[in-house]
């Protein structure tokens, strides 16, 4: 742990680094890691709630998400916000919202979903909270099934099933902050094709929805689902437009301990080992580095509970970070940016990606430090993570990486599910467009590369088709919308290249809005789903133009005007969807000739 003079000293550190130049940055950067490794229970501020009303009140708010930036950088508002804390309270408030034909939204407590899912249609809006729904409501260690309310967050659902039972939900997305509701909501998962497969809401085996009713039903009806019910595949993955779900019950396993190496190899052969290595190991990922021509594969295995280990994760990216690091790096990535300075983003880059190598990416052998690999530990410490939501308030000295109070990270995230029998074609496609442009990954490599997570075929309607791999990339995004990006062109068309000659599926709580230009068409149940939506919701109150626009109920969600294809918001078709007076043009792909990419041709 370091003390007091060491933080003084990376704080001088940062000073010089303002003053004295480039080199000095990314080796304070380095050393920043480092320091962020070590610093394991630093204070740190927790996010705020995204919800904001004219105080004292809860009327005249806004809503934004963890990110404070929907696609679109729209405001959304909504004339008031309700906190039931009971099944009882969200009947009535739905009843009441219901009785006056009033659009409702549900909102999780952090709103980590990049889309506009809670936002209502125009400012009369109702915003619905299950901050305060946080109630364990039942654990039966026998038949190994645990009920909870949709509020409840994930680290949550995770300790009690674990501690109180020696339970284990199998399989979950890495980042412990978001809620049973929201997850369920967006299709959240981990990474396997075993069992049922990585997503959460294939081991939902029964839930409780609160949807609008007739006024001889009060005006609000509880609908209670199970597996015997063909309700629940449309239910358990809805993007919050059949209703609020007030309770989930999920089936578990026994609590078991996993061996973890990560690997490191080249990446000549991704494409061949990407259709094997998922069924080799239960809980394999890939994190790419194509610029380095780098991958990290995760050899993760459960081990029988006698092997000796108290491994735990405390993920480097999820960890509470001192705002003064956080503005030198973004500072420092802004300065990239602006002066097309692709060495620099390279070199820091590779730093950045050996010094998360050299710390196990935040795994510890014994909850303190990391000395080498495997890594063996219980489920519960290793599946997920994310302790910068566990501090108390240090008025803004730490933070989480995004929160947008300080200076932080701001990011386009595009993650998109390919088919296992294309993923090769698709790997060898990017490598190709690498080979032309060495340099044009750098920037996702200062995110952690591209993580690649296998997700298996759902029941659910808007579930996952095939089996598949979930290709995950986070990028620079500029505070200005009118701003491109260094190899602004390659991006585009690698996220065209998934979506269309790929045909990959959208994760429904990341991505820009061209990845939910007629994606309903993508579904085979997508007619079944609506005809759901239909029975539960005849009024679309629980509805947006932008979710009908997904389900394909109006016009596309794309935005076509001048810039838009810099932020994602279209694909350009004319120059002026680019920045043509910064240089940059619409034109075909270099791979991919059908893809249209802003192209910066004028230094």
């Amino acid at each position: 742990m370091l003390n007091t003079t060491d933080i003084t000293f990376f704080q001088q550190l940062t000073i010089m680094a303002v003053t004295e130049g480039a080199f000095l940055r990314h080796v304070f950067w380095s050393l920043n890691l480092l320091l962020i490794s070590h610093m394991v229970r630093m204070r740190c501020s927790p996010p705020e709630d995204p919800i904001k009303c004219s105080p004292p009140s809860t009327s005249n708010c806004t809503i934004t998400n963890s990110y404070g930036a929907f696609p679109d950088r729209s405001v959304c508002r909504a004339a008031e916000v309700v906190y039931p804390i009971s099944e009882e309270e969200l009947i009535s408030v739905v009843a009441n919202a219901t009785m006056r034909k009033r659009k409702m939204k549900v909102v999780t407590r952090y709103s980590h979903s990049i889309p506009k899912l809670v936002c209502p249609d125009g400012q009369d809006g109702l915003l619905i909270s299950t901050k305060y729904l946080r109630q364990i409501l039942k654990v039966d260690a026998t038949a190994m099934r645990m009920t909870v309310e949709s509020g409840v967050t994930l680290r949550e659902l995770i300790d009690e099933a674990a501690n109180k039972a020696g339970l284990a939900l199998p399989y979950t997305p890495y980042w412990w902050g978001l809620t049973v509701g929201g997850l369920l909501g967006t299709g959240a998962h981990g990474s396997s094709l075993w069992g049922k497969g990585s997503s959460v809401h294939d081991y939902v085996i029964g839930l409780r929805i609160v949807t609008p009713a007739g006024p001889n039903q009060g005006y609000a009806v509880v609908r209670v689902l199970d597996n015997s019910h063909d309700d629940i595949n449309a239910a358990k993955l809805s993007l919050g437009v059949l209703g609020v779900v007030s309770q989930v019950t999920f089936e578990l396993q026994p609590l078991f301990k996993r061996s973890i190496t990560n690997l490191v190899k080249s990446d000549s052969d991704l494409g061949e080992q990407a259709l094997n290595f998922g069924k080799q190991h239960e809980y394999a990922d890939m994190a790419w580095y194509p610029s380095q021509q780098k991958v990290v594969y995760r050899i993760d295995d459960r081990v029988s509970s006698n092997v000796s280990g108290n491994g735990f994760n405390n993920f480097i990216g999820f960890r509470s970070t001192p705002s003064l690091t956080l503005a030198m790096i973004r500072s420092t990535e802004e300065t990239q940016e602006s002066t097309s300075d692709a060495d620099a983003k390279c070199l820091t880059s590779q730093i950045t990606t050996s010094t998360l190598m050299a710390n196990g990416y935040g795994l510890t052998n014994d909850g303190i430090s990391f000395t080498g690999y495997p890594v063996i530990g219980y489920h519960n410490l290793l599946q997920a993570s994310g302790t910068c939501l566990d501090s108390p308030e240090d008025s803004l000295v730490t933070a989480c990486p995004w929160d947008p109070r300080v200076k932080s990270q701001f990011f386009h995230q595009t993650a998109i599910s390919i088919g296992l029998n294309k993923v090769r074609n698709f790997i060898e496609d990017v490598q190709k467009l690498v080979a032309m442009e060495p340099k044009a990954m750098c920037g996702l490599e200062l995110n952690n590369g591209i993580l690649m997570r296998y997700v298996k075929a759902s029941n659910a309607y808007l579930g996952k088709q095939e089996d598949a791999i979930d290709f995950d990339m986070t990028y620079y995004r500029s505070r200005n919308p009118m701003t491109p990006r260094l190899f602004e062109d390659i991006l585009e068309e690698v996220e065209q290249l998934a979506l269309f000659k790929y045909g990959g599926l959208p994760h429904w709580g990341k991505n820009r809005n061209l990845a939910f230009d007629d994606v309903i068409n993508k579904y085979r149940n997508a007619r079944a789903f609506l005809q759901v939506r239909e029975r539960y919701d005849p009024l679309g109150l629980f509805s947006s133009e932008w979710t009908d626009q997904v389900l394909g109920l109006q016009k596309g969600v794309a935005i076509n005007k001048e810039g838009c294809a810099l932020e994602g918001l279209c694909i350009c078709s004319q120059d002026i969807h680019c920045a043509p007076d910064k240089g940059y043009f619409c034109r075909a792909g270099r791979v991919y000739k059908d893809a249209r990419v802003c192209t910066r041709l004028i230094s």
